[in-house]
This record gives structure tokens, C-alpha cells and sequence, in this order.
């Protein structure tokens, strides 16, 4: 039995019998798709859901033509969300840099397993490598190091995995051993991934033990240390705090240094959720808002969203690297053991890893600490601008004083009651999309509806935030003569 050539012409052949006609595919995808990301100014932000039913996906009984394929991802791009609009500001949805989509097709194309060094031998070391550099950046101790995941749950899950192993002494994850319920604490604004991994770590969601927040949506310390001593008068067994660098809604950053004295005190693992804030780093001049850092036992951060690395990419650090590994690894028989590199899949949440790293690595050449630091000051001074613009207009409310590239508002205009707006501010995020192509998301935050926006798109300018707000006042101005004139 023989493969005829249209199969194998389905895979780049290694014996280089048709580079000549996979090259001319390829040229032909990749202009495709540059005709549609060099013209995404003028693509929607958000185009209009279009509802399609099982049958418009239907797998095909033989192979389509490249045409054919062509003219799906032509669709695919279309209703597709486009943030490499400067308009789209609603979402942590950043543009990778260029590097970094280089970075996925050449890891898709190496197909390597980052589950251990026998099968990613160059991957393995240079993770290995750049964890141990974003633990030094973050000022952690020569003893720190990490891991790379797929997205930021992974990396909040892995951290509190190891901090439930390691303060609660349990051993091969049993947690029936356990004579009395453990419990996490949280501000109310962290994010929902906690709640979902307090039930994969086997505590349950109602041991997250929410604290309140001050009006700057960040933890209350004298209210955390409240519920500490509440939870241990009931016989309940405390073992980590969760702080947050860059709230998802509003962008804001937990009193660090105060709560590392905190997680000190009762002898708590202190993990730090800087998932978004984690960028400021690079910044010499903001690095400073995230102050305290460097007392967390775990960090979480993902490059894919200020730093502009294309999804999916995060990383977990711990403070002591020999001490997760003695509280986490699983060894793995089907994998060659290793003097000088542990197998990452023995100590990662995920079996098969992807290469993950290969994107980050080359973002990181292609721009330096020089270029990154550029664009996180970029966007703050945006977030500056854009401030001062929401100052200007009596009417919009902030939710809190911001401290990053995020910035959470609403309108409360005098002449409608305040149970209208929600509705108001609803009404709003449609007409600027529709009239304006702006798009901003409209979160649930403080029992109300808000317009969120956040600010990262490095082709984002000035004069951007100048129309937004133009078109903001119009639509007050004609709300106020609609309800003038009713």
C-alpha cells in the first residue's frame, strides 16, 4: 500500500520534493491574511454575530481545493474580532508583535514537546532560561525559577496547587487527610479563576473567603486581617492570600507590602495574580506601582497581554523553585530521566507543552527592555490623557483612581435617575460602536454597568481618544434633548 501524492502533499516533504508548491501556498495564505491585518483600520472592531448552524461547519468527505479553503478563512477573518484595530480598546486583547506570530508558526511547524528535554532539547533550556530571567526582573531570589503554561488559570492553578502541597503538608495531593477545611483569601475584585480552582484543588468554591475593597478597588487590609481570625475561631485552616497586580475591570493593584506583612504574620503562602500588571516591570519609571512584588512565594504573569505576545503564553515563578518541585513533581517513566534539566512536563499541570516560549523569546530580541519599556510608558501616558478627558465632563464617574492602562467610567448624567443607568451607559457602548466603530467592553462591576477600556494598542493615538470623547458628549447631549423634548 502506497500514499498517492495529493495525501502527502498535505505536509512539507523532507526530502524537499514539493517546497516549490507549499512556498506558493503559503504566499498565498500569508497575503491574504496581510491584506486583511494591514487594512484593519478600516475592518469593524466587532462585527455583528452572525449565527451559524452545524451544517456550515460540516467536515467535508473528501479535501477542498485551496480556493476553496481560502474562501473560508476569508469568511474566519470577517466575523472575526479585530483587535488590531486602534478602536478596539475593550478587552486585554493586545496585537502580537510581529515576532511573536512568526514565533507560533515556527513552533507548529517544529512541533516539538516541551514535556521534557529529549524531545525539545533546545526549547527545554531557553524556558529554563528566560523563567529564571522574569524571576530576576521581579526581584526574586537567585533560588527562584518557573515554568511556562497556556494561559493565566494554569498559572494561578499550578501556584495554588503547590502552595496547598507545601503549607498543608499534604502529600500525593490528598486532601481527606485533612482535619480541618482549608482556606484561600481574596480581594472581591479578584479574578474568577480562584473560585474555579479552589474547586479543582479539592477546597470548594464557598473557602475562597472574599475581602472588601476600599474605594480604590483595592483589598482592605484591616478587613483581611478580620477574616483571617475569623476563619481560625470557626476551626477553619488558613493557608494563602491572593493578591492582585492590575485588577481585570479596573486595572488596580492590591496593597502588596501591607499584605506580605500580613501572609508573614499568620505564616500564609502569599500568591501575587499579576497576570496584566506583571508588564510594568520593563518600566523604570512605573515599575514602582507594583512595589512588593518580591515578597510573593508565586507570581503569575502573561506576556500575551501588555507585552504584546501572541495567545496563548504565561508563566508561573516561585520564589523557591527546589521546593515546588519537591511539593509538585510527578516523575514520568516514558520520559528519558535528566541530570542537568528536570523533564518540565514532571513539574507543569500539562502533559504535552507547547512551545509557548518561542514566541515570548523572539518578541523579546525583536524589541529589547528599551523597546518594551517604551510601549508600557506609551500606553500610561494614553491613560493619562485619557483621564483627564473623563475630568473634563461632569457627568462621567470613575470607578476607581487608575493605575495602569485601564480605565473604568460610566456616565450618571443629573437629568435621568440613577436607576437608569445602567441602561444609559448600555444604550452608549452601542451607539459609539455603531456610529464610531469604537469598542469598549461594558463589565459588572460595583452592582452597576461601566464602560471599560483598555488602553494598548500601540497604533492607539491622541487623536483617538479625542473623537471617542467628541462622540461621549454627542450622544449626552442628545439623550438630554430626547428626554427635553418627552
Amino acid at each position: 500500500m502506497q500514499l498517492d501524492n495529493h495525501i502527502l502533499n498535505q505536509f512539507l516533504s523532507p526530502q524537499k520534493s514539493n517546497r516549490l508548491e507549499v512556498e506558493t501556498l503559503i504566499k498565498k495564505v500569508i497575503n491574504q491574511l496581510l491584506d486583511f491585518l494591514s487594512n484593519a483600520s478600516e475592518k469593524p472592531t466587532n462585527p455583528a454575530l452572525k449565527y451559524l448552524n452545524t451544517a456550515h461547519f460540516k467536515i467535508p468527505e473528501f479535501s477542498q481545493t485551496h480556493n476553496e479553503i481560502q474562501k473560508n478563512l476569508q469568511e474566519l477573518y470577517d466575523l472575526s474580532m479585530n483587535p488590531a484595530n486602534p478602536k478596539y480598546i475593550g478587552h486585554m486583547d493586545s496585537m502580537p508583535t510581529l515576532w511573536s506570530v512568526i514565533g507560533d508558526f515556527i513552533a507548529s511547524a517544529l512541533n516539538n514537546n516541551v514535556l521534557s528535554l529529549e524531545m525539545s532539547p533546545y526549547i527545554t533550556q531557553l524556558e529554563y532560561s528566560l523563567t529564571k530571567q522574569f524571576a530576576s526582573l521581579f526581584a526574586l531570589p537567585e533560588t527562584a525559577g518557573g515554568v511556562m503554561l497556556s494561559g493565566g488559570t494554569l498559572s494561578n492553578l499550578q501556584a495554588l496547587l503547590v502552595a496547598r502541597n507545601t503549607k498543608l503538608n499534604i502529600k500525593n495531593g490528598n486532601i481527606f487527610s485533612l482535619k480541618k477545611e482549608p482556606v484561600i483569601f481574596t480581594s472581591e475584585h479578584s479574578h474568577s479563576s480562584i473560585q474555579k480552582i479552589a474547586m479543582m484543588i479539592g477546597i470548594g468554591t464557598d473557602n475562597v473567603i472574599k475581602i472588601k475593597t476600599d474605594i480604590n478597588s483595592k483589598l482592605d487590609i484591616c478587613d483581611l486581617e478580620i477574616q483571617i481570625n475569623a476563619q481560625i475561631k470557626i476551626g477553619k485552616n488558613p493557608f494563602a492570600i491572593v493578591a492582585t497586580a492590575g485588577t481585570t475591570v479596573s486595572g488596580n493593584v492590591d496593597p502588596l507590602i501591607e499584605v506580605s506583612k500580613i501572609a508573614k504574620k499568620f505564616d500564609l503562602w502569599l500568591h501575587i495574580d499579576a497576570i496584566y500588571g506583571g508588564a510594568v516591570i520593563f518600566s523604570e519609571k512605573y515599575k514602582h506601582i507594583i512595589g512588593g512584588v518580591e515578597q510573593a512565594d508565586s507570581i503569575s504573569f502573561n506576556p500575551q497581554k501588555w507585552m504584546y505576545v501572541a495567545k496563548t503564553c504565561s508563566m508561573v515563578l516561585f520564589k523557591d523553585f527546589s521546593k515546588m518541585v519537591e511539593n509538585f513533581r510527578i516523575s514520568a517513566p516514558y520520559m528519558k530521566e535528566q541530570n542537568s534539566y528536570i523533564n518540565l512536563g514532571e513539574i507543569n499541570v500539562q502533559g504535552t507543552k507547547y512551545a509557548e516560549v518561542i514566541k515570548l523569546w523572539l518578541s523579546l530580541q525583536s524589541l529589547g527592555k528599551d523597546g518594551y519599556e517604551k510601549l508600557i510608558d506609551y500606553s500610561f501616558y494614553l491613560a493619562e490623557e485619557f483621564e483627564k478627558e473623563i475630568f473634563k465632563r461632569p457627568y462621567l464617574k470613575m470607578t476607581s483612581k487608575p493605575e495602569m492602562n485601564i480605565l473604568c467610567f460610566r456616565g450618571e448624567p443629573q437629568n435621568i435617575k440613577a436607576d437608569n443607568f445602567d441602561k444609559w451607559n448600555e444604550n452608549l457602548q452601542q451607539y459609539l460602536l455603531k456610529q464610531t466603530d469604537f469598542f469598549l467592553s461594558l463589565p459588572k462591576y460595583k452592582n452597576g454597568l461601566w464602560l471599560r477600556t483598555v488602553l494598548l494598542n500601540p497604533f492607539l493615538t491622541i487623536e483617538h481618544i479625542k473623537t471617542l470623547f467628541l462622540n461621549i458628549d454627542n450622544y449626552e447631549k442628545n439623550q438630554s434633548v430626547n428626554k427635553t423634548t418627552h
